[in-house]
This record gives C-alpha cells, sequence and structure tokens, in this order.
C-alpha cells in the first residue's frame, strides 16, 4: 500500500530520529529533520548493543558501517570483585546467523554513521533550529520555527530526548522521568588481551564492567548507587571513578585502574527511566524513542527500542489508509517490548540497590535477551 501520508517532520535528530529519516525515506514520504544542535554532536564514551540492535542496522543499512567501525562479539561472562568466575550468560542467537549477536562502538562514531546515512536520503535536515508552536487542524499540523518560517505537514514525530519538549506540549500530564537511584560512570580505555566480550565484576552497590568496541579500544562502565541525584563536576570525574575501581582487587580491574587518566574521555549520567502508559500519539503528532519509552542500561537496549520504533513506525504507515489507525497500530505492536525493556531494567537497577537475589537478576537479563531476539 501506498503510506497514508505524504510529508513529516521529525524534531529531534538523534538515533530514533535519524533512523525514522532513513525508513521513511524508503517510503517516498518526504522528511524534514530539525535538530537543535548546530553542530549535530553527540557526547558520551562507548555505547553496549544487543543483536536486536545490530538486526535493526542491516534494516537501516549500516551494518557494514558499523562492523568497520565497532565491535561484534558475545556472551557476558560476570566475576565477584577479586576476580572468582561467578556466571557466563550466552547471548542468544539471531534467526540471520550473519547478524551478530552483540557488540559495541563509540556513541559519537555511531552517530556519525546515522549522520551519513541520513544525508544519503533526500532528507531536509535543518541544524541548529527547532519548533516554537504547533497548530494541528483536519489539513494537517502547521509548525512556526525558531528561525521565524512555517510549514504543514501531515505528521510530526517528536524524538527530542528523555526531557521531549514535544511531549510536554501535547501530554502535559504524562509521565516525568524519574531517577532509579544509581548513576553510571562510562570511560575509554585501550583495549586489554582477553577482552574478547563484555565482562562485569559485581560488588556491593556497584559493578564494574567492560566491552571491546573496536579492535584498540574498550569501553568501561561503573555502575553507582546513588541515594540523591546530585550534579557532579567534570573536573571531579577522574579522581571520583578511579576511587571506585580501586575498590575491585580483581587483577583486571587494577590493570584497567591504571590505565585511566585525563584521555579516557569520562562520563558521568545519572540514571533516569520513563514509560508513558496513555496514547503514544495526538491527532497527527507521535512520539517515539526516550521522549515515550525511556531506559537505563542494564539490558543495553535503550537505543535499540528507539530504532526499532522508527522502523516499526514507518511499516504501519505504509499499512493503513487513515493516519490514525496507522499511529494506533504502531503503539500496539511497540508496547509489549519496550513495557519489557523499561521496567526488566528498572528492576535489575532495583535488585543492585537492594542487594537482591543474583539468580534473578542473571534470569532477567538471560529472559529479556531471549524476548529481543524475537522479530520486530
Amino acid at each position: 500500500m501506498n503510506p497514508c501520508i505524504s510529508n513529516v517532520l521529525i524534531i529531534g535528530g538523534g538515533f530514533s530520529g535519524m533512523s525514522a529519516a532513513i525508513e521513511l525515506e524508503k517510503k517516498n514520504i518526504a522528511v524534514d529533520l530539525v535538530e537543535i544542535d548546530p553542530n549535530w554532536r553527540a557526547e558520551g564514551a562507548g555505547i553496549s548493543l544487543g543483536g536486536a540492535t545490530i538486526r535493526a542496522f542491516q534494516q537501516l543499512g549500516i551494518l557494514e558501517e558499523f562492523l568497520a567501525k565497532g565491535s561484534a562479539h558475545e556472551g557476558l561472562d560476570i566475576y565477584a570483585p577479586h576476580g572468582l568466575h561467578l556466571a557466563h550468560i550466552p547471548t542468544p542467537l539471531m534467526a540471520d546467523a550473519n547478524i551478530p549477536k552483540a557488540g559495541a562502538i563509540m556513541r559519537p562514531a555511531l552517530a556519525q554513521i546515522l549522520a551519513n546515512k541520513t544525508k544519503q536520503t533526500n532528507a531536509n535536515v535543518r541544524l541548529g533550529c527547532t519548533f516554537s508552536s504547533i497548530e494541528q487542524d483536519e489539513n494537517g499540523a502547521t509548525v512556526t520555527f525558531t528561525d521565524g518560517t512555517t510549514k504543514t505537514y501531515d505528521l510530526i514525530i517528536g524524538a527530542d530526548g528523555l526531557y521531549s519538549k514535544v511531549r510536554q506540549i501535547i501530554f502535559p500530564e504524562a509521565e516525568k522521568p524519574k531517577f532509579v537511584g544509581q548513576g553510571v560512570w562510562r570511560a575509554v580505555l585501550p583495549r586489554l588481551e582477553g577482552i574478547d566480550n563484555t565482562v562485569m565484576w559485581v560488588g556491593e552497590h556497584i559493578k564494574v564492567g567492560v566491552n571491546p568496541m573496536s579492535k584498540n579500544e574498550m569501553y568501561m562502565f561503573v555502575t553507582e548507587d546513588k541515594i540523591e541525584n546530585n550534579y557532579i563536576e567534570p573536573k571531579d570525574f577522574l579522581p571520583l571513578l578511579k576511587a571506585l575501581v580501586a575498590k575491585f582487587p580483581a587483577p583486571v580491574v587494577q590493570e584497567i585502574h591504571a590505565h585511566l587518566n585525563e584521555n579516557s574521555k569520562i562520563d558521568y549520567r545519572p540514571l533516569e527511566g520513563l514509560l508513558v502508559k496513555d496514547a503514544w500519539h495526538k491527532n497527527r503528532i507521535v512520539l517515539i524513542g526516550d521522549a515515550v519509552h525511556a531506559t537505563t542500561p542494564h539490558l543495553a537496549s535503550g537505543a535499540c527500542i528507539g530504532i526499532e520504533d522508527a522502523i516499526v513506525l514507518a511499516d504501519e504507515l505504509t499499512k493503513h489508509a487513515q493516519l490514525e489507525h496507522a499511529l494506533t497500530a504502531f503503539k500496539e505492536r511497540r508496547w509489549e517490548r519496550c513495557k519489557l525493556v523499561v521496567e526488566n531494567s528498572g528492576r535489575l537497577a532495583q535488585i543492585e540497590i537492594e542487594g537482591g537475589d543474583k539468580a534473578e537478576h542473571s534470569a532477567i537479563m538471560r529472559d529479556s535477551h531471549i524476548a529481543l531476539a524475537k522479530a520486530i
């Protein structure tokens, strides 16, 4: 079927927004994308990826670029703070044997890959610009932009992240992001010999992990329980992170500790979650990605479900003659999968904070990854 719309505005040029632009262009839908950052930057260190995310890369047409700049591997090994091996969690097979089971890449590198792919489409990308108002009627949604211009669209996609301005305008009573009681530190380090998959050392109220990110680099993530969501000055990142890692006597962690320095691209983020339970659209505006379901990184699937949103939305827009039916079907198709990621990630965080059942923790991780390996 032909798409039920002819043009669309995407607000937000992150992973979800760029993926939507790529997929909608394949459906012959005219795309405008506005991104408030004039430099179109992606901050942060590395990003862990499950097989479902890499499968989405194949759909987007960026799998080869990911494999060239990132790392593909499989499995998770869990150790005690002193180095005793506790468990190996295998990564579920994808239906397509050519799709790697897991991987990692520098977040800015992935953003650049998606940006390059977006530029190869006919999408009209406007940087340093966003919307100031939206007026909807039966004929379309008219947007006034911050540069004073206006344009009318058949559909507006809010892909503007956790603190979405679009969500605040169309759903002012919707759930707000909630701090889960943990923060995550990330750093980029030389890849150590023997780090061939994801490895974690789990202690009381803190865990240290590493993930190979390329042939020569890996990234470290340290999840720390935090009673309050306090701001941390970037100048304090290095000494605070070194102090946390120093608590783990495992030889590999101590080697990691020795490599931490001012050039490690250290980043700290408080962990917040969000799941909008009611409608994800209102008339001609729909939300995707973190704007409607933001998750903590415990299942390494936040980027995944946002990119999948873009793929499914583009698909549903070609299956229905009426926009309302397409947007309703989109949420119905995405709800259980996104709910699983957000809620199971939140439960993993809760178990870690409370020092809960490690068997339950491992079971949730295993069962969640098996579920995510299923088709979208």
